[in-house]
């Protein structure tokens, strides 16, 4: 019972960071001018690098450039979607592993079955 409110604090801890997180950065924007547009962090390195060293030359050029923002937001939702898979993957695995832990089976016993001979 005690692991029970355990785990539903730190549940209810990890959503209220993440909301207090996403407050915190809308809050910090509001004064953000509303025809803005939303670049990475790339864009902005590059500009500030073009402004400060104008006669800088890069050294490699990427292997890959998307024809329109569209299909670069696809390529980058696709990585985050394929990340996101692993890690609910390995997510899972952790949590099946404590949980036979738990209930004290190992995986030689499971592999092998419950005969000792």
């Amino acid at each position: 019972m005690i692991r029970r409110h355990r785990s539903f604090l730190v549940t209810a801890g990890l959503l209220v960071a993440m909301v207090a997180i996403f407050s915190l950065s809308m809050w910090l924007n509001r004064n953000a001018p509303t025809d803005s547009r939303f670049v990475g962090t790339d864009t902005a390195a590059t500009e500030h690098i073009e402004q400060s060293h104008p006669g800088y030359k890069p050294w490699f050029k990427s292997v890959f450039t998307p024809k329109s923002g569209e299909i670069e937001s696809g390529l980058f939702a696709m990585q985050a979607a394929a990340g996101a898979g692993v890690f609910g993957f390995a997510l899972g695995a952790l949590w099946q592993r404590r949980r036979e832990s738990a209930r004290g089976v190992s995986d030689d016993t499971s592999a092998r079955g419950t005969d000792s001979a």
